[in-house]
């Protein structure tokens, strides 16, 4: 039965992670497109239009292989997690089906209107379109998030006479305050993904010379927005994210630090190895009395260590927790530095000059993947040994009569087809790309120089 957990896990764990690359992106550039489609609307300036189309098509792809990658997850929860359905699908079920029937078609059908419909719709319904595609995507993930934050904290659910989890109150599922949080958390590190994709595209027509116009109206909005949401992504909502985890899974906020022993006064670890055998943290880089002050806002607040909380609830795998909350939170810096600092440069007019910046914003492209990826893991993670948490254990909730075996069969054949998806999706990516925003031949900054700047 463990060895089955194992392969069920790390199966899931696989499909959800490589579907996450896709709509991180459609969501962030959900809310960029309608930036785009508005400005078009109050400027009448056909560049934009021109921009979003552009946008819409890259939009379009990632969609497209969104869907093919989620819909085996819906039927991993049948399969491979039999017992968990079972179990508390009277309650998940909800809002996995909110998804599907309402989110889900409102933004396909609106996005088949905004990529073919533009002549037919005029300006003013095809701007209701990309708003229509951006709720659709957003409501979308929200069900989604509101389904996970009910694993982490349980609300609106009574116990059946049969042992099942049965739905007490719809609301209070949907208005979860973990939910809340997480949600914008979630969220805005999606817009963190599509400013920075968007960001990078500008900076790599403005290095090459080819587009400059569209490069510069890429930059400006990518760093715009993308340093907004790299400072709310701290605060308030991570820091709300981090409170909701400390009052209600010590544990998991004990193995994120890497805290064994209890301390009045607790440190932040900034660096370090968590050593699980010697219930101690190697090499520590750390803010004294930080983490006490940012859980509690009090210098020497008690913070609980792991060996003072049953060692049965602790997460089962505190050094992966560990570094990946410290990735995500590494990252998290990262991006607030790079976006403040683009943002410093556009403010005095050199941006677009500033070539080193250029790189570096083309550059970060892949961190804001592995950051989200770092965060989700985290959440996930810092759950265990809990399926749904404080009611249902993960070894729980797997198929009984699913062997490791079949597992792992189709666990590689995904790996192999997903590996075809990942050309497929990397060279549709370049192609739009390498074609740019107009048909035809690019125009190099010479060309360019006498169009004015945005």
């Amino acid at each position: 039965m463990g060895q089955a957990l194992d392969v069920h896990r790390l199966h899931f764990a696989f499909t959800v992670t490589f579907h996450y690359i896709f709509p991180q992106l459609t969501m962030g550039l959900a809310l960029l497109l309608v930036y785009l489609k508005t400005k078009a609307l109050r400027t009448g300036d056909e560049h934009y239009n021109r921009a979003a189309r552009f946008w819409a098509r890259i939009f379009g792809i990632n969609f497209a292989l969104g869907v093919v990658t989620g819909i085996p997850m819906e039927f991993q929860f049948g399969t491979n997690w039999a017992a968990f359905s079972k179990t508390a699908g009277g309650v998940i079920g909800q809002t996995l089906a909110m998804e599907g029937v309402f989110s889900f078609f409102l933004e396909s059908s609106f996005l088949g209107l905004f990529l073919y419909g533009e002549k037919r719709l005029g300006r003013i319904g095809h701007w209701v379109a990309a708003f229509l595609v951006f709720l659709g995507s957003w409501l979308s993930g929200y069900l989604i998030v509101a389904t996970d934050a009910w694993m982490q904290h349980p609300t609106g659910y009574r116990i059946g006479a049969n042992g099942a989890i049965e739905l007490a109150s719809f609301w209070a599922v949907l208005l979860n305050k973990w939910a809340l949080w997480q949600y914008a958390h979630n969220m805005l590190g999606a817009v963190q993904t599509g400013c920075f994709v968007m960001a990078a595209v500008g900076a790599f027509y403005l290095l090459t010379k080819r587009d400059e116009k569209y490069g510069r109206s890429f930059v400006k909005a990518g760093v715009l927005v993308g340093t907004v949401a790299a400072i709310l992504q701290l605060f308030p909502t991570g820091d709300m994210q981090g409170k909701l985890v400390a009052y209600n899974q010590p544990p998991t906020l004990a193995a994120m630090e890497g805290l064994f022993q209890s301390q009045a006064g607790a440190p932040l670890a900034i660096l370090g190895q968590p050593d699980v055998e010697k219930r101690k943290l190697d090499n520590p880089l750390e803010v004294p009395n930080m983490l006490s002050f940012l859980t509690y806002r009090q210098w020497r607040a008690d913070v609980k260590g792991l060996t003072e909380l049953p060692e049965d609830q602790w997460p089962d795998q505190i050094p992966l927790l560990y570094f990946s909350y410290h990735v995500m939170v590494g990252l998290g810096t990262i991006f607030i530095a790079v976006m403040v600092l683009a943002a410093l440069l556009y403010w005095r007019g050199i941006l677009y000059e500033s070539r080193w910046m250029l790189w570096t914003l083309m550059l970060c492209v892949p961190l804001p993947y592995i950051a989200n990826t770092a965060g989700w893991m985290t959440a996930e993670l810092g759950r265990q040994p809990w399926l749904i948490y404080g009611l249902m254990r993960t070894a729980h909730g797997i198929s009984p009569r699913v062997a490791a075996g079949n597992a792992w069969f189709t666990l590689i054949g995904f790996m192999g087809m997903y590996a075809v998806l990942a050309i497929l999706w990397l060279f549709l990516i370049y192609r739009e790309i390498e074609r740019g925003p107009e048909p035809g031949p690019h125009p190099r900054s010479e060309e360019a120089a006498a169009v004015a700047a945005d």
